[in-house]
């Protein structure tokens, strides 16, 4: 980068830019790729990452890479804690009722974020944890939000060159849009290993009061029980209903007509 360029940014930029580059790249790096990924001097990546690692944020090993500090892990907790803590009961619920994996995801951008999630013994392969983050198309609370989202939206995302997670991953812009229609008018959207081989998945809107549907919660569970996984749809959608207050006060949570 050119000093010049450098200048102009701020100093918040460039601390936001470092830890940016453990989204994505390696959980452990060494400063020179930090400084790279941020697109900062060297110097000023010395500087910036020794007071993140003053203040917790990261954690420097005795191999002289960094790591994603306790505290920033801390502060992170706290992101839809209020919605985590209230649903993560029922959740427990739809666990114990299905010993499948459960999880809840609410929109972010043009991903699922994962709210959170209920681990089962199986040994399911696992494409996403909690804070994580998938494509909408790849799976199945993803296609359920992106469903019941305008249809501008819907449109202006389906435009996208879409990620192809696997060989079965559906990325056909028509496609997709007749399967989204589908998934709203049935009030369910299911995956098989379009993210993950191995996999499959189940999901249903969780509305709020004014009718929109800002999560989703639903199964993960091993391929080969994917022509069983309709039978899990009315625990789920009872499961979705004593989530509903929660999510009603999501700020994303705008006003569209209720439809299941």
């Amino acid at each position: 980068m050119r000093p010049e360029a450098d200048a102009g940014r701020s100093v918040t930029s460039k601390v936001l830019a470092i830890l940016g580059a453990f989204e994505d790249g390696p959980h452990s790096q060494p400063l020179t790729q930090l400084a790279d990924a941020a697109g900062i001097p060297l110097s000023t990546a010395h500087r910036l990452v020794g007071e993140l690692v003053e203040w917790g944020a990261l954690e420097k090993g005795p191999d002289a890479r960094y790591t994603v500090g306790l505290r920033l892990w801390e502060v992170a907790q706290q992101g839809g804690r209020q919605l985590r803590d209230a649903a993560r009961p029922y959740l427990q619920d739809l666990f114990l009722l299905t010993n499948e994996t459960t999880h809840l995801a609410i929109r972010e951008g043009h991903e699922a974020l994962y709210i959170d999630r209920v681990y089962s013994s199986k040994r399911v392969p696992r494409a996403s944890r909690v804070g994580g983050r998938l494509p909408l198309h790849a799976t199945a609370v993803g296609k359920v939000l992106l469903a019941y989202e305008e249809p501008w939206l819907q449109h202006a995302y389906l435009e996208r060159d879409l990620e192809t997670p696997t060989t079965r991953t559906h990325v056909n812009p028509r496609w997709l849009q007749r399967e989204l229609a589908q998934v709203r008018e049935q009030g369910y959207a299911i995956t098989v290993e379009e993210v993950r081989a191995g996999s499959c998945s189940i999901a249903v809107p969780v509305f709020a009061a004014s009718g929109a549907a800002p999560a989703s919660i639903g199964l993960v569970m091993l391929a080969g029980q994917a022509d069983q996984m309709s039978r899990y749809l009315p625990v789920l959608n009872g499961i979705a209903d004593r989530i509903s207050p929660a999510v009603s006060r999501l700020p994303q949570a705008a006003t569209r007509p209720r439809q299941r």
